[in-house]
């Protein structure tokens, strides 16, 4: 109804491209706009001052050989001082963007290894968004920003570096586990040396305090009774501790324990074996 009657309406955001007989006339903002058709205007088309974004995805070849895709988002715009230039110069914008992101990304990645695409992506964004801004600025765009968005390797390359990067951090694991045992294993072999230690000093306090008894014994039965000897003591006192032993064994109907000899007369050959070997002993001393 308003072009019937020579007048138009342009969107906030959007500019119209307005021709007079076929050509260019000027180029119309938002707002409300005489087209006097009759004197050979017309609306050639309008244009969209919005942020556009484009996703591309670029397969291409690292320098180790491993096939990638590159997925780059870019997003651009018209200008609307350029606005005939956009409107006129180009005729499939998403086009002529993804080609400048093939050339810049297909001769960037070859250069660079596998990790070193995933760590300089900034980079390579910046390289996508120079070339392009320099390329686009001449048709009317203004390249807003640019931003490597993903990099997918192939499968079966992605598969060996997550198997690498597993197999890396099991050996990790190894590595501490063994070291938790080994530290396990000299906590448990130092609380077996300090258990023995303080298992030596019983016993040797226990004997001491046997000996003592037994000294103690053998004067005291001395004193009492005039005439016997310290070995008719000792025997006397082996003699007794020999009975106990064998009422101890026999007293147990589970015991398996076996002494020998078994005959009393064999206390004084223990008696004597004793005397040697503590006189032996005493001789080997310096």
């Amino acid at each position: 109804m308003g072009q019937s009657l020579g007048c138009i309406q342009v969107e906030q955001s959007t500019v119209a491209v307005k021709e007079h007989f076929g050509k260019f006339d000027k180029v119309l903002e938002p707002g409300c706009h005489c087209m006097p058709w009759c004197f050979g205007y017309r609306l050639a088309g309008k244009l969209s001052l919005r942020v556009n974004q484009l996703d591309v995805r670029c397969e291409t070849k690292t320098k180790d050989n491993v096939f990638v895709t590159v997925v780059a988002s870019v997003q651009y715009r018209a200008l609307s001082d350029k606005a005939a230039d956009a409107f006129y110069k180009l005729s499939n914008t998403k086009q002529q963007v993804q080609a400048y992101v093939f050339d810049v990304i297909r001769a960037s990645v070859p250069k660079l290894q596998l990790d070193d695409v995933f760590l300089q992506k900034n980079d390579i964004a910046r390289g996508v968004e120079e070339e392009l801004e320099k390329a686009m600025s001449g048709y009317g765009f203004e390249i807003v920003q640019t931003l490597i968005v993903d990099i997918e390797p192939d499968q079966h390359v992605k598969r060996s570096m997550n198997e690498i990067n597993a197999a890396a951090r099991m050996r990790v694991a190894a590595n501490e586990k063994a070291e938790a045992e080994k530290i396990l294993q000299i906590k448990r072999a130092e609380g077996e040396a300090e258990s023995k230690y303080l298992s030596g000093l019983g016993i040797a306090r226990q004997r001491q305090a046997i000996v003592d008894g037994l000294r103690d014994s053998v004067l005291a039965f001395s004193e009492n009774v005039p005439g016997t000897s310290s070995k008719d003591v000792m025997d006397m006192v082996l003699l007794t501790q020999y009975f106990d032993t064998m009422k101890e064994i026999g007293a147990s109907s589970k015991s398996n324990a076996v002494f020998l000899p078994h005959g009393p007369g064999a206390v004084k050959d223990i008696a004597s074996q004793i005397r040697e070997g503590l006189l032996q002993a005493e001789s080997a001393q310096p």
